[in-house]
Formats: C-alpha cells, sequence, structure tokens
C-alpha cells in the first residue's frame, strides 16, 4: 500500500489578488530580500509581467514562475491573473501550486476578481495565507476588511483548514511586512518565515512511479515545444526515455533531451529533479496541456486539467479591404489559422473551430477582454486580420429551451450616478440584488446581468460615471434566456468612395454625429468614418471639396476648425461595432468598416432580410 509522503525542501505557491491590489510589487520585494539580485543591480519594476500589454495596462495576463530559495527551502512562486478572462491561465497554475496567498487591498478589500480566484483555490483544497497590503494608505480600513475576507471565505464553503488562515500585513512596494499592525516594521523575511512554517510542502506517493501533470507550453528556436508540469509522485532524470499520456489515453514516446528547473526568473538545466518540483522539459513535440509524463514500463495518468468552458465566440477572418496588405507583414488566412491554433494549445481557455468561409475562423474564450488582448497581441506580431462583434455562447437545456450566460456584476461608483447607471443597466436585462452604502460617498451596487448585455457596456460607464467608476464581474451561471437587449440606438456613418478625407466635407458631417477619423485619412466605400446621431446608416461622402469660383467676397474663406478626434482603442471598436460591421486590425490602424462594402450589396441584402421578415 503506498504512503503519502511530504517533501519539505520544495513549496509551491500560487498569490492571488484583485487587478491592481500589489501583487506583482510584493513579488519584486521578495526576490530583493530573498538576496536574488546584487546590493546595486539596476532592476525594472513589476519583474514578473514581463509582457508589453501587461506593462503598459498594470495587469497580470499570463501565468508565470520564478522561485526563490529561504532557509534551503525552495519556493517556487506562481502568479495568477487577476481577471475572470483569463480564467484558464488560473487553472493552470493552481495545479501546480500546494498553497495559496491571498493578497487584498487594505482599503478596497476583496473583490469581484478574487473570489472568482479563490473559488478556485478552494475546489483545489489549496492551504490559504492571507496578505493585507497597502495598509499605508489614508482610507485603509484593515479590521474591516479582514472581516470582509472571513465572510467570503465562508460565503465560498471554505473547509475549517482554510478558514484557519495565517494573516499578515504588508506595504509590498516598500518591502514592509509585520505579524500585527501595532508591531514595528519588519521586513519581507517575516512573509518568507511564514511559507516555510505555514504553507505545505509538495506531497507524494512514496512508491508510485513518475508522473509530471503538464500544466503549460513553452517554445524554443532551439528547443522546440517545452512542457512546463510539477512532478506529483518519482523523479525524472536528464536524456531519460519516457511516454506522455494524451486526453484519450493515447501513448507517445517522449525523451528528455533537456531538463530545466526554475532559479529566480531564470531557469537552470538540472540532472535530476524530485517529487514537488516544477521542471520544464524539452523533447515533447506533439504534447498537449493537461497530458501526463510518466514511466514506459507502467505509465499512468493523472487526472486533467478542467476549464470552464467558453462564453463568448468571436470571428476572425482575413483583411479583405482595399488596403489590405499595405501594413502588416502577415495577411494570409492560412497564417492566421496557424497562429490562432498555436494560441489553443498554450492557453486552455480558447477554443478554435473552422466555418463554411475558408477564410474565417470562430474563436472562443472567457470574454471580449481575453478576446481582445489575444489581438492585440496579433498586430504586434505584423498580423492583418478582421474581427466580428463578440457574441454569447447559448446552451439548450433538457427541454430545448435556450441558456444564456449571466454575469454577476459589481459596480462602484459615487452616489449621484446610481441613477444612470441603474437606468442603463435595467435596459440591459440587470437585475440589482444588493446596495451597500458606508456613508463615505461611494456606493456598491450588485446585479445579475446577461453577458451579452455587457457587451459594449463598460466604455458607457466610463462616461456615465465621468471615469470614476469601477466595473467588475465574473461569470454566475447559465439562465433561461433573457429576451432581446438594445445594444446601439445609434447608426453609423459610411465614406461611398474611395479617396482622401477632405476639412470641407467632415466640417459639414460634424452635426451629422460623432467623427472617427481627421483630414487627409485614408477612406475607401464601406468604410465606417463616425457615429451617425440616427438609427440606421448614413452613406457620405468625405472626400467632397469646396467649389471654387471668381467671385471671391470678404469672410468666405474663413478657417476651417474641427472636433478634436480621440482615436478609437481596439476594445472601444469592438464594443462599437453593430452585427453588419467589422474591426479591420494592423499593426498601425484600427478601422471599422462594414461586412459588405459595396452600398448597391448591403441594400440588396437589407431588402432581402426585410422581405424573408
Amino acid at each position: 500500500m503506498s504512503k503519502r509522503k511530504v517533501n519539505e525542501k520544495i513549496r509551491n505557491i500560487a498569490i492571488i489578488a484583485h487587478v491592481d491590489h500589489g501583487k506583482t510589487s510584493l513579488v519584486d520585494s521578495l526576490f530583493k530580500h530573498s538576496g536574488l539580485f546584487r546590493e546595486n543591480q539596476d532592476v525594472d519594476d513589476r519583474i514578473m509581467d514581463n509582457m508589453d500589454l501587461e506593462k503598459e495596462r498594470g495587469i497580470t495576463i499570463a501565468a508565470k514562475n520564478c522561485s526563490v530559495f529561504w532557509d534551503d527551502v525552495k519556493i517556487n512562486i506562481i502568479d495568477t491573473p487577476g481577471h475572470a478572462d483569463f480564467g484558464g491561465e488560473v487553472e493552470r497554475a493552481l495545479s501546480m501550486a500546494d498553497g495559496a496567498i491571498l493578497l487584498v487591498d487594505a482599503s478596497e478589500g476583496p473583490l469581484p476578481q478574487t473570489r472568482f480566484v479563490l473559488q478556485k483555490a478552494f475546489t483545489a483544497g489549496l492551504k490559504m495565507m492571507v496578505v493585507v497590503n497597502k495598509i499605508d494608505r489614508k482610507d485603509a480600513r484593515v479590521d474591516e476588511v479582514l472581516d470582509e475576507i472571513y465572510e467570503l471565505f465562508f460565503d465560498l464553503d471554505a473547509n475549517d483548514e482554510q478558514i484557519e488562515f495565517p494573516v499578515v500585513y504588508a506595504v509590498g512596494r516598500d518591502g514592509i511586512v509585520k505579524n500585527e499592525m501595532n508591531e514595528p516594521d519588519g521586513n519581507m523575511g517575516i512573509l518568507l518565515d511564514k511559507i516555510v512554517d505555514e504553507m505545505p510542502g509538495a506531497e507524494y506517493e512514496s512508491d508510485e512511479i513518475l508522473q509530471i501533470l503538464v500544466s503549460d507550453l513553452g517554445y524554443s528556436d532551439y528547443l522546440g515545444r517545452l512542457a512546463i508540469g510539477k512532478i506529483f509522485n518519482g523523479t525524472i532524470n536528464n536524456n531519460e526515455q519516457l511516454v506522455c499520456i494524451g486526453a484519450g489515453g493515447e501513448i507517445k514516446p517522449l525523451k528528455v533531451s533537456k531538463l530545466q528547473a526554475y532559479e529566480g526568473l531564470s531557469l537552470k538545466e538540472v540532472n535530476r529533479a524530485e517529487m514537488g518540483d516544477i521542471v520544464l522539459i524539452s523533447g515533447a513535440d506533439e504534447i498537449r496541456i493537461g497530458d501526463t509524463i510518466s514511466k514506459k514500463d507502467a505509465p499512468k495518468a493523472l487526472k486533467r486539467i478542467k476549464v470552464d468552458e467558453p462564453t463568448v465566440s468571436m470571428k476572425f477572418s482575413a483583411n479583405t479591404s482595399p488596403m489590405a496588405g499595405k501594413e502588416g507583414s502577415i495577411v494570409q488566412a492560412s497564417k492566421i489559422y496557424e497562429r490562432l491554433y498555436k494560441e489553443t494549445l498554450r492557453n486552455v481557455a480558447i477554443r478554435l473551430e473552422e466555418t463554411d468561409d475558408k477564410d474565417a475562423f470562430l474563436v472562443k474564450g472567457r470574454g471580449e477582454f481575453q478576446l481582445a488582448i489575444l489581438i492585440e497581441t496579433m498586430r504586434r506580431e505584423g498580423f492583418e486580420l478582421s474581427v466580428g462583434r463578440p457574441e454569447v455562447i447559448v446552451k439548450k437545456d433538457a427541454n430545448g429551451k435556450v441558456l444564456e450566460p449571466v454575469e454577476h456584476l459589481f459596480v462602484d461608483c459615487d452616489e449621484s450616478f446610481v441613477g444612470v447607471v441603474t437606468e442603463k443597466l435595467s435596459l440591459r436585462k440587470a437585475r440589482m440584488s444588493n446596495l451597500v452604502n458606508r456613508g463615505s460617498g461611494r456606493v456598491r451596487i450588485e446585479f445579475y446581468i446577461p453577458s451579452r448585455g455587457l457587451i459594449g457596456y463598460r466604455d458607457e460607464f466610463l462616461s456615465d460615471t465621468k471615469g470614476t467608476g469601477v466595473l467588475n464581474s465574473y461569470l454566475h451561471d447559465y439562465e433561461e434566456f433573457k429576451g432581446d437587449i438594445p445594444t446601439r440606438f445609434t447608426g453609423s456613418i459610411v465614406a461611398d468612395r474611395r479617396g482622401k478625407a477632405v476639412p470641407y466635407a467632415l466640417f459639414h458631417l460634424e452635426p451629422r454625429g460623432r467623427l472617427f477619423i481627421t483630414p487627409g485619412t485614408e477612406i475607401y466605400e464601406g468604410m465606417i468614418i463616425g457615429e451617425y446621431n440616427k438609427a440606421g446608416d448614413l452613406d457620405v461622402n468625405a472626400c467632397k471639396e469646396k467649389k471654387l469660383t471668381n467671385v471671391r467676397a470678404a469672410g468666405k474663406d474663413d478657417n476651417i476648425l474641427l472636433k478634436p478626434v480621440s482615436p478609437l482603442t481596439l476594445e472601444q471598436a469592438i464594443h462599437f461595432i453593430a452585427e453588419d460591421e467589422m474591426v479591420e486590425v494592423t499593426p498601425q490602424s484600427i478601422r471599422l468598416r462594414k461586412s459588405f462594402l459595396p452600398f448597391q450589396k448591403r441594400q440588396t441584402l437589407k431588402s432581402r432580410k426585410l422581405n424573408n421578415n
């Protein structure tokens, strides 16, 4: 009979936090205190956010690993995303962890995305520890926040061991940590000691053969595909002949051409690795996330990583506008498909399906934000593509009723904006479930709202709350379809010919709506150049110049002054488009366009649709 043992020399810790609660800054301080850097070494802030998009947006998008050594114990730190749209990253990360640190802002308390990741940690049975961060804030309310954390743990059905969590108080940015609020300031050594003393070591079965669960994939130009995972049982040696067990139980041979482990932020080649450690294995060309690496004599599979189903889909297609190929280096549909397929290998939450159109593909994910990040990443890699409006994925129950995803929405805004927010959300089929007013001038409101009701609302919400509101949500459940939701009450101003936009024409179009382009912008037939004040579309000539005559009069040629135009961001563009519109994305530009560019074709399709109805 196998015996359960613990490797006390290793701790695998996931760090859970809401966006902007100081998780990455805390990890920076842990690195610095553990002696990872020289005394006077110049080090970037937010070391773990190594993607350009992460640095720009100040959020963690991809789960990443690193390690520090403390008291001869190796602590593998797994940085998890704080946004529910990156849930696939969360589930991968937690599959490698034995314990988790919940990091909470001393003023804001536990927020919705924290709840989402925490639920996953409880389901995985991880031992918990709490760090109350940013205790130096003027509006810090440490005791109340701690009470809210206990309430959240009870609400999520945490077990007795998880509720008896150790707590430390910190200012992660400055490397200050203490066990009690009334103690003098200490350093990160207190947190590292607590991790070693309170967090469990890696458990394993003493007489089981080698089992490694592949939780992530990497790629090297020199080594090919890399399998990243935790050793659940047994030991692994470099150049060893092993096997990989796939989703259907199929077994493929695998030779370990190079074995690496994390040392700080970098990787170090090792000859042997023990149970509990997280390793990178080269030589696994056909491996997928969720596969098990085992001995070839008696291979034994581990339980595969299970992720929530995608809730949103978007159509990705090759760019077919007259401007295609002018700004991007990769324009072919086959290359776009290859890139999307590669993304499904790395990200278990993304699915890819082919469509009847050979140049278009359906990409499914957790939310429009996750898909927007994928599009932004691709455009930075040189891709040109067109994407359609996000659509929610509906299901049918046993009785044939249509079910749609419903979000638990949390709104934090000033009291004066409560009316406009509740009015707009009620139009989108939201129902209020809770309202908390602590007398600080700000209110926290909870709603349940269909996922499709949130598509396009975030930008409107920021305008309604003068940029001061905070909106967060996570998937609650599937419920019966709520009926039609009005998404846009305005139409589009559409260019009717190719050319360059002229100031005179744009000046006379300004009263018709909000323009998206400036004079001199290249346009083409079917390109959307603005938002029309009324419903329906308005086809216009934006290249029309002023007619010149021989008769001149004083004051006739006043300077034309146009309103300043803010360029649309990718998310704003995706939220704006209607069903018959697309976003043209290139490395240099984001344009809006009709799915069918010629005016005559659009009119024919419109007439056909009216006749069918």
